[in-house]
């Protein structure tokens, strides 16, 4: 692989509960020429737009800015670090985040957005829409917003896929002067999720992009739960 290229899908809209997010996602890449889906393509959506179509919206007070901390606690297994008004905890899913995930930014006001309840089926169900309505082979991933231990600034990090592996295991395999790798397994899907957002944006209106040229050798139905979520007993800051 050595060359990608990236570009987000226009005209989706807003997404509301029961909406047909494949069909929708399908009729936003035909509207061009140069946006039509293609067999190999990665799919990127945020989370934001699919928890909308799956009716995760919870409502909430709109004038207590604290009125989701009770959703927070409902949606956390376990809370990591209280700080002020910031919850770092960690969700049913194996996510450790900010506020179990939980967000009210891009949804209508007096609304809280919770994390869809399982990302890698919700992405299957993308990805078999697609492929029942316009015939192609696409990976899928839902993408959303985390921050990070030790380093400033948030990142889209994916939080379900299909048809894409989480993780390249490159373990065994030789590096550049020849030596084994002994440790080395890329999480692609976070990677792929966070050159999507350089083309989506936070305020943009743009909750779905395509990274095309992705090395096909990554292809299978890999699962961001199981591959990436690390168990406590690996886990050591758990």
């Amino acid at each position: 692989m050595s060359r990608l290229s990236v570009f987000g899908l226009d005209g989706i809209g807003e997404i509301r509960p029961g909406d047909d997010l494949a069909g929708i996602i399908a009729a936003a890449a035909a509207a061009s020429p140069d946006t039509q889906l293609v067999d190999g393509d990665v799919l990127v959506v945020t989370q934001k737009v699919v928890s909308k179509a799956e009716d995760r919206l919870v409502a909430v007070d709109p004038d207590d800015p604290l009125a989701h901390k009770p959703l927070v606690e409902q949606e956390s297994v376990r809370v990591l670090r209280r700080r002020g008004e910031l919850v770092i905890s960690e969700t049913a899913h194996g996510f450790v985040c900010a506020n179990a995930g939980i967000d009210l930014s891009n949804v209508d006001r007096g609304y809280a957005a919770l994390l869809p309840v399982d990302s890698d089926r919700s992405a299957r169900r993308i990805r078999d829409g697609l492929r029942h309505r316009i015939g192609v082979d696409v990976a899928v991933i839902v993408s959303d917003t985390f921050g990070r231990p030790w380093r400033r600034g948030v990142t889209d990090v994916a939080i379900g896929c299909a048809g894409i592996a989480a993780v390249v295991d490159l373990r065994g395999t030789p590096d550049a002067l020849g030596r084994e790798m002994q440790v080395t397994e890329v999480a692609v899907v976070d990677e792929i999720a966070a050159a999507a957002e350089l083309v989506m944006g936070k305020s943009s209106g743009v909750p779905a992009a395509v990274v095309r040229g992705v090395d096909p050798s990554w292809r299978r139905d890999g699962s961001v739960h199981d591959e990436i979520v690390r168990s406590p007993a690996d886990d050591l800051f758990r």
